[in-house]
C-alpha cells in the first residue's frame, strides 16, 4: 500500500484515513489496527445486546482474541481512553469505532453473478455492517432481471446508471479471473474509489483507488503450509519415540 512512511509502532498508515482532532489535525490509523476495529465493534455490539454497559479492555481483548494492551495502544488512536476501575462506555466507543470507520450504511454493488456474487449477494453480515448490497451486476443477458436474496441482477452495461441510482461507493469483484481486471476498470470509470477484490488474478488500479485483496485459494495454501509442517514435526517426534 503507497504512501505515508510507518506510523512509529511499525504498522503503515492508511493513506487518507485519519482521525480530526479538536484542533483540526488529524493523525492516520495504522492498518493493522484498521483492520482490528471492526472486530472490536462486533465484540461490542454483543455486550451491548446483553445490556452491558461498561467493558473493560481485558473483557473487549477476550472478545477480539487480543491482548489488553494492543487494545488500549489501537482505541487510543482514536481518542479513546477507559477510565481506571471502570473502562470504556460501550455506547460511546461504539459511536467512536464507527465515525472512525466512517459511520453511516455504505451501498455496495457486486460483480459477477456466479457462483461466488451470489453467495456474497446473500451474506447477511455485510448488512448487517452497514454495507446493503444494493446491485449485482454481470455480463451475461441471460442473467438480467433475475433476483438473488431481492437483489436484481443488472447488466454491466448499465454500471454508470447503476452507480448513480444508488449512490453506491463501495464494489466487489467476484468475477473470473480473466474478467477481472476489466470489472475494476468499469467501477472506477463508474466513480468507485474503494474495491475488494475476490478474483485469483492481479489487477492495476489508480493512485487513488482503495483495493483490498481476497485470495481464498491463497489462505488454504498458506494453511496447507502449516498443516504439513505440524504433521511433519509429530512424525519426527513419533520416529524419535
Amino acid at each position: 500500500m503507497a504512501g505515508g512512511g510507518r506510523t512509529p509502532d511499525g504498522d503503515l498508515p492508511v493513506p487518507g484515513m485519519g482521525i480530526v482532532r479538536p484542533d483540526g489535525s488529524s493523525s492516520p490509523i495504522p492498518e493493522a489496527t484498521l483492520a482490528r476495529l471492526p472486530v472490536y465493534m462486533r465484540g461490542l455490539v454483543e455486550v451491548a445486546d446483553e445490556g452491558i454497559t461498561t467493558v473493560s479492555s481485558r473483557q473487549l481483548a477476550d472478545l477480539a482474541g487480543v491482548n489488553a494492551a494492543k487494545v488500549r495502544k489501537d482505541l487510543s488512536h482514536l481518542g479513546a481512553h477507559g477510565k481506571r476501575g471502570v473502562g470504556y462506555d460501550v455506547d460511546r466507543l461504539l459511536a467512536e469505532i464507527g465515525g472512525a470507520l466512517g459511520g453511516s450504511v455504505k451501498p455496495v454493488v457486486i460483480v459477477g453473478a456466479g457462483n461466488l456474487g451470489r453467495a456474497l449477494c446473500r451474506y447477511d453480515g455485510f448488512m448487517a455492517g452497514g454495507f446493503p448490497v444494493v446491485a449485482i451486476v454481470d455480463s451475461d443477458r441471460s442473467l438480467e432481471g433475475r433476483k438473488i436474496s431481492g437483489v436484481s441482477v443488472i447488466h454491466v452495461d448499465r454500471m454508470d446508471e447503476v452507480v448513480a441510482a444508488t449512490g453506491c461507493r463501495l464494489g466487489i469483484v467476484a468475477t473470473p479471473a480473466h474478467a477481472a481486471q476489466e470489472a475494476v476498470d468499469r467501477l472506477v470509470a463508474a466513480g468507485l474509489r474503494s474495491i475488494l477484490n475476490f478474483a485469483p488474478v492481479v489487477v492495476s488500479v489508480p493512485p487513488e483507488v482503495q483495493l483490498r485483496k481476497v485470495d481464498l485459494a491463497t489462505e488454504l495454501q498458506i494453511l496447507g503450509y502449516y498443516e504439513h509442517v505440524r504433521t511433519s514435526s509429530e512424525a519426527s517426534e513419533q520416529a524419535a519415540g
